[in-house]
C-alpha cells in the first residue's frame, strides 16, 4: 500500500500548481493532505481524484488549517479530531481505520514567533501521543503529516542559528523524543540514519529552496510492529506546489 502525505499550504492553490498531476503520476493508494485551508464544498476536485473516496476535517475558522484523506480503498471508519474540546476546533487530525492498522494524518500546531504558543503545543504533543497509543491498543498505528518540528540537528540546515526557534525548541524536540520512546519509528530516518540535507520545508524567502536551506518537518511515523513492513520511505524534494514537499512510504 503506497501512502503519501503533503502539507499543500492551501489545497485550492495546490490544485493550480500541479497537485492533480502529481497524484496521476504517483497513484498513491492513500493521499493525506494538511493545511487544506478549505471546506469540502469549496473544492472542485479534478478527474484525477475520481478513484478516491474523500474525507475532510476543516477548521471552524475559515481558510485556516484543515486536513484531508483520499483513499482508493474504503476505510472501515474515518474519525475526525482527538475528542478533546479545546483541540478540536482547528481541523488538525483525521483517522482512517483499515483492516491491519490505523492511519492518522495530523497538522501539528506551530509554536509561533517567540514561542508564544509553546505551552499549548506541549500539551498537544502529550495529548496526541496519548491518542495514538490508545489506538495502538487495538491495531498498529501510522501517523503522518506536518509535525512542525525538526527532530535532530541534521533535520535542518542551520541548527545553531535556529536553536529555540519555533520548530526547533528543546521542548518540541523532547515531544518527538517521547514519541520514539513510546514505540514509534521515524520511517525515513530509520532507513537513512545519517543522511543530511533531506528536508521537506523551505521558506519562500531568500531563495531558500534553490539553496536547500530547509527543515524536515513532515514525517511518516509507524508503530514498531509495522516497522519491518515499511518500504521506500522517501521525500519528494523535486515536487513543487507548496512550501512543503510530499513525503511517502510503502507498506508491504
Amino acid at each position: 500500500m503506497k501512502l503519501i502525505s503533503w502539507n499543500v499550504n492551501g489545497v485550492r492553490a495546490a490544485l493550480n500548481k500541479g497537485l492533480a498531476d502529481f497524484v496521476a503520476a504517483e497513484q498513491p493508494d492513500v493521499l493525506c493532505l494538511q493545511e487544506t485551508k478549505a471546506r469540502e464544498e469549496q473544492v472542485d476536485l479534478p478527474l484525477e481524484f475520481g478513484g478516491y473516496q474523500p474525507f475532510w476535517n476543516s477548521a471552524d475558522k475559515a481558510g485556516y488549517s484543515g486536513v484531508a484523506i483520499f483513499s482508493k480503498t474504503a476505510p472501515i471508519a474515518v474519525t475526525p479530531d482527538l475528542g478533546i474540546a479545546h483541540h478540536d476546533t482547528e481541523g488538525r487530525v483525521l483517522t482512517a481505520e483499515y483492516d491491519e492498522f490505523y492511519l492518522v494524518t495530523v497538522y501539528t500546531p506551530n509554536s509561533q514567533d517567540g514561542l508564544r504558543r509553546l505551552p499549548y503545543r506541549q500539551q498537544w504533543d502529550v495529548d496526541f501521543l496519548t491518542f495514538c497509543k490508545e489506538l495502538e491498543t487495538r491495531k498498529p498505528v501510522i501517523f503522518c503529516g506536518d509535525l512542525n518540528v525538526a527532530h535532530t540537528e541534521i533535520d535542518l540546515a542551520r541548527p545553531k542559528a535556529n536553536r529555540m526557534s519555533a520548530g526547533f525548541s528543546d521542548e518540541e524536540r523532547a515531544g518527538f523524543d517521547a514519541m520514539m520512546r513510546a514505540g514509534f519509528v521515524d520511517t525515513f530516518r530509520a532507513a537513512h540514519p545519517g543522511v543530511e540535507g533531506a528536508y521537506s520545508w523551505w521558506s519562500y524567502r531568500g531563495g531558500a529552496r534553490s539553496r536547500n536551506v530547509g527543515w524536515r518537518l513532515d514525517y511518516f511515523n509507524a508503530s514498531d510492529a509495522l516497522a519491518s513492513r515499511v518500504k521506500d520511505p522517501k521525500i519528494y524534494t523535486e515536487v513543487l506546489g507548496s512550501d512543503h514537499c510530499p513525503v511517502g512510504m510503502t507498506l508491504g
